[in-house]
């Protein structure tokens, strides 16, 4: 079965190597192809860098040189147009795998694949269909998310599900070290479905339940509303992290909130009539405490703008008289 598996950011490459390994180990698996996004002028020089998925495959053909398999043929196109659809088709693909690509398949490039396409999908379909399903399932702080494996449908993220795993959620989890989990989860997942797909495809089955919906993040996405609780902005933060990351202002100053937590229970009363966002003392063990709407928040690590990230203390000791300053 030649494969052409479709991908861009980090959280598809261990599907990418998994791909990679059932062809070395001769398990009937041949990855015909790379599609990923075109490079991308990136850092202070502007110079063009390839998606992470991209610099894997690259690694990879290292192995395999030495194996005595070919290198994977990369395809970066601008669009998925009929120049695109006879590059596709020019390496003779029979399944489309996608994961986390970043563009909607058409009919006629669907057409392409005798065996159809599959998408891996970071949630519980039909539970946030769209672009950012990992920090959507963090927003709501759920209690338990999974991952499916969904048969590619002309409509977004509706294909009847192949295989899907369920797992609970601590409610610590930033999208960071959730889209880990999610990657390494994901390829052994695709592996268990490509042994006996046919018998697999056969038996797929329609998604069940209210279908939901997660867009793009916008970087304005991370401005917090101090009035909101103090366990929707710690649900903010982490879901937010790496990207946007959240941020507040003091002044003119934009200040990032990098990790922090609700505080359930103070020794001591507070003075809940603070105006939300109002910081109200640096707690020696907590950290700096900040009023929200509903609760309390102890940031422990802060950093501003162009600046490097810091721990509380360290924060603390640099700037004076944060104790009753007013944020947002």
């Amino acid at each position: 079965m030649r494969i052409l598996f479709a991908g861009s950011p980090a959280i598809a490459v261990p599907s990418l190597r998994a791909l990679s390994e059932l062809e070395l180990e001769g398990k009937g698996v041949i990855l015909a192809g790379l599609l990923t996004n075109p490079d991308k002028r990136r850092g202070r020089h502007g110079q063009p860098e390839p998606t992470e998925v991209s610099a894997a495959a690259a690694a990879l053909d290292i192995t395999r040189r030495e194996k005595g398999l070919t290198p994977i043929p990369q395809l970066k196109p601008e669009k998925l147009d009929a120049q695109a659809r006879n590059e596709v088709a020019a390496l003779s693909p029979d399944l489309l795998v996608s994961f986390a690509y970043g563009r909607i398949f058409g009919p006629r490039f669907l057409s392409l694949f005798p065996l159809g396409g599959i998408n891996i999908h970071p949630s519980l379909l039909p539970k946030y269909r769209g672009a950012s399903p990992i920090p959507a399932a963090i927003l709501a702080r759920e209690k338990e998310t999974g991952i499916c494996i969904q048969k590619i449908a002309l409509e977004m993220d509706t294909g009847d599900i192949l295989v899907r795993e369920q797992f609970a959620l601590s409610g610590r989890e930033t999208a960071s070290a959730l889209s880990e989990t999610v990657s390494q989860r994901a390829a052994n997942l695709l592996r268990e479905l490509l042994s006996g797909f046919a018998a697999k495809s056969a038996a797929a089955s329609p998604q069940e339940g209210e279908a939901t919906y997660c867009s793009h993040i916008e970087k304005e996405a991370g401005l917090i509303d101090w009035k909101k609780s103090a366990e929707e902005i710690d649900a903010q933060i982490r879901a937010y992290t790496p990207w946007p990351l959240s941020f507040t202002q003091l002044g003119k100053d934009t200040l990032f909130i990098l990790d922090a937590q609700c505080i359930e229970h103070h020794p001591e009363p507070l003075p809940c009539e603070k105006v939300s966002g109002t910081v109200l003392e640096i707690d020696k063990n907590r950290g700096i405490l900040i009023q929200t709407g509903k609760g309390v928040l102890a940031v422990t690590r802060l950093q501003w703008q162009a600046k490097k990230a810091l721990d509380w203390k360290a924060f603390s000791n640099g700037v004076r008289d944060f104790a009753g300053a007013k944020l947002g």
